[in-house]
């Protein structure tokens, strides 16, 4: 397994990194469909500690925590070190936590991104999925709830002539994975949505359905949190089907929440997801124009409207320059 490759260490080239997973999944472009980071099983790559990951120095807790990191360290394999151990049950794939990561660049050992200056609200604290093929996944992933870690990661796991990376993390609460808003009456018109005990949406869409000539918006619940702003990375669990029921993807089938940015996904999508809180739920019906086109990707035929049922779980504004 290869941690997908991080860009140059420029603030904006490092809102990447918020999406960085295996590299056999991809950024989503805007001709696509959101294609979460994959996942891994159990602890993931399971970094040990060793003499890189333990020379770097972090002081304070999340939102303040700051790293100081040594400019002459090995790289020589990915290690982590737990540096403080939280009170917290062990963090498992596919778990929603809220806490701060501090990237710092080995070559010049100053800080080049801190998580708590792209926070949605006034928390300074970003929601990460644990996983075991992402980055700060990898950082939190098996250590119990509230510890804090240190991660050393050699160029040559991130690609051809890829830079090593430090980070220091630290996890702060466990988040839900399914929308907490207030519940709103339906629409007439839009697709009737179900919810399991677990929150899984059932999407029944009418024998007589016509597509708009928009993409048509309605929420199945309100929140209250952030607003997602246009380029803000969103995370969120989803549920896409085609007019005839045929599921074609869903965070639900891969047992974890998805993070992209609004602006990496169909029109259509991006509609759905901008200006809506943290906390709700939507229900989007997508039309071929503002979708895939006259393009088939996937399962996905050419033409075809979508119909998607989206939880938004948290939010993260991009960095600035």
């Amino acid at each position: 397994m290869r941690i997908r490759p991080l860009a140059a260490l420029s603030a904006a080239a490092l809102s990447a990194v918020l999406l960085a997973g295996c590299s056999a999944s991809d950024t989503p472009d805007t001709d696509s469909t959101p294609t979460p980071t994959a996942t891994s099983s159990a602890c993931g790559l399971d970094p040990k500690s060793g003499a890189d990951s333990e020379a770097v120095t972090v002081s304070g807790t999340a939102p303040t925590l700051t790293a100081q990191s040594p400019t002459d360290l090995a790289f020589s394999e990915l290690q982590r070190t737990t540096v403080t151990e939280g009170d917290g049950e062990d963090l498992a794939e596919g778990q929603l936590v809220s806490g701060q990561y501090v990237i710092v660049d080995p070559t010049t050992g100053e800080v080049a991104l801190d998580s708590a200056t792209t926070s949605a609200d006034d928390s300074g604290l970003v929601p990460i999925i644990v996983s075991g093929s992402s980055i700060f996944g990898s950082s939190v992933l098996c250590t119990p709830l509230g510890s804090t870690t240190t991660l050393t990661i050699p160029g040559s796991m991130l690609g051809d002539s890829a830079p090593n990376y430090v980070v220091a993390a630290q996890s702060v609460a466990q988040l839900p994975t399914t929308a907490t808003g207030a519940a709103q009456e339906p629409v007439a018109g839009m697709p009737e949505v179900a919810l399991a005990d677990d929150g899984e949406p059932t999407i029944t869409v009418a024998d007589d359905f016509v597509a708009p000539d928009t993409t048509q918006v309605a929420n199945l619940k309100t929140g209250d949190g952030p607003t997602v702003n246009s380029g803000d990375t969103v995370f969120v669990q989803y549920k896409g089907v085609l007019p005839d029921g045929t599921e074609f993807d869903s965070s639900w089938s891969r047992g974890a929440p998805a993070q992209f940015e609004t602006t990496g996904v169909v029109q259509g999508f991006q509609k759905a997801l901008e200006g809506q809180n943290v906390g709700s739920q939507v229900v989007a019906v997508i039309p071929a124009a503002e979708g895939y086109g006259d393009q088939a990707s996937g399962s996905i035929p050419a033409n075809s409207p979508l119909i998607f049922v989206v939880d938004i779980l948290g939010v993260q504004r991009t960095p600035q320059q």
